[in-house]
Parts: C-alpha cells; sequence; structure tokens
C-alpha cells in the first residue's frame, strides 16, 4: 500500500483489540517518529500499553474503547508549531496505516497522564492521536466541494485538483474543513480559517495535499 492508497481507505477508529503492537511495526513507528521529530523539531512520543488516558468519563463520550496506546503529540508553545504538529502528526498516522493500524485525532476525550510521556520546559501537549489494530476500518467522512476550497483564476491543473481531492480526505476537528488552497502559476498558499485546532488541521492537509499533488509539481508560497 501506498500513501495515497492510505488516504483513501484511511478513516478514524476509535474502538480497538487487544493486539499488541509490537516487532517490526513498532520499529517502523518508532523510526518514522523519530525522524518526524527531527525535521519537525517536534517532541511526539509512541505510548504503548496504557490505559489510563481512555479509562474516563471523556473518553467515554468520545465513543473510545480498547485505547492502550497512543502518539503523545509534544511540540514547543509558539507560532507555527500547531501546523508542523498536524503535519508530522499524518505522516506517521498515514504510515501507521501502511502497516496495518488504525488511528484517530483527539484533541479533548482523553485524560493527561503525565507519568506517561515528557513534557520538557517551552513545550506543550497538543493532542493525542489514538492507534492500535481497530475493530473495524471506520466509515468515510462527508467531504466539502472541490471549489469550495479552493481560490485560483481560470482553471485549475489537474495536479492541483487531485492535491485538492487529497486534502479534502484529510481529518479535521469536527470534521470543519476550514483550510482554502490557491494557486498562482506553479506556488500554491494555504490558509487556515477559524475554527477549533484549525491550523493543526491546516498542517494535515497540506501533507494530503503533497501526496497528491506530487511535491515535484509546485512549491509552497
Amino acid at each position: 500500500m501506498d500513501l495515497f492508497e492510505a488516504i483513501n481507505i484511511r478513516h478514524s477508529v476509535r474502538a480497538y483489540t487487544d493486539k499488541r503492537i509490537e516487532g517490526e511495526v513498532k520499529k517502523e513507528l518508532l523510526s518514522c517518529i523519530e525522524q518526524c521529530n527531527k525535521e519537525g523539531g517536534l517532541h511526539m512520543q509512541l505510548v504503548l500499553d496504557e490505559p489510563k488516558g481512555f479509562d474516563g468519563r471523556l473518553a467515554h463520550y468520545g465513543k473510545f474503547s480498547g485505547v492502550k496506546n497512543y502518539i503523545a503529540v509534544v511540540g514547543k508553545k509558539g507560532e507555527g508549531f500547531e501546523e508542523k504538529c498536524g503535519y508530522y502528526g499524518e505522516k506517521v498516522v498515514l504510515l501507521a496505516q501502511t502497516l496495518g493500524l488504525n488511528t484517530c485525532w483527539v484533541a479533548l476525550t482523553f485524560s493527561k497522564v503525565k507519568s506517561a510521556y515528557q513534557i520538557e520546559e517551552g513545550e506543550k501537549l497538543y493532542l493525542v492521536i489514538s492507534i492500535g489494530y481497530g475493530e473495524t476500518q471506520g466509515v468515510p467522512h462527508k467531504s466539502k466541494s472541490s471549489d469550495s476550497v479552493i481560490k485560483s483564476n481560470g482553471a485549475a491543473p489537474e495536479w492541483f485538483q487531485k492535491g485538492v481531492e487529497a486534502a479534502l480526505l484529510a481529518p479535521t476537528a469536527m470534521n470543519q474543513q476550514k483550510f482554502v488552497f490557491s494557486l498562482n502559476k506553479d506556488i500554491v498558499s494555504a490558509k487556515a480559517g477559524f475554527g477549533v485546532n484549525s491550523k493543526i488541521d491546516l498542517g494535515i492537509a497540506k501533507y494530503h495535499f503533497e501526496i497528491g499533488a506530487g511535491i515535484e509539481n509546485f512549491k509552497w508560497a
């Protein structure tokens, strides 16, 4: 499975089996997280066999069950790090999908277990990503039309359309999809609208756009 296939079949999953994350799957996840942290200046951490984070009222309200593994998305406080959390977190999410795992971005409906991960001075926990072997593969979310998230003078090239279509398959908070992509020759701009975690959502959508459009076809503004 390549990343474009992963985008199309990956859906949010909230119920997981007891199957452990181990062996080569664990090794590849840790390697990806390490590389993303290095590139993005983040401090994401894989938390395994820790059920307390999803064993409270908030998790039950969010209809989570069987969650014992998650990725703590930790980064520095400051401008730009929300988008980085989304961009690099989604890199891990899509790799996980290719490894046969399921995931769900979680911003509110979990409990903070400070002993499960490290937060250094000047850092914060932005959100977590539940991860494991799902009881199901989830269901697709409803998407806006491509035209509603595009600003372009004239007809957009095929690669741009494919990039936007991939971005619309990205998970966003409450499925709000509050982002806009603009094109000027081969320069692409992407902006977040107003909404809960919209900058994190923008980072996720931009990574999807790169996969759909082909990074060789454009430059980010």
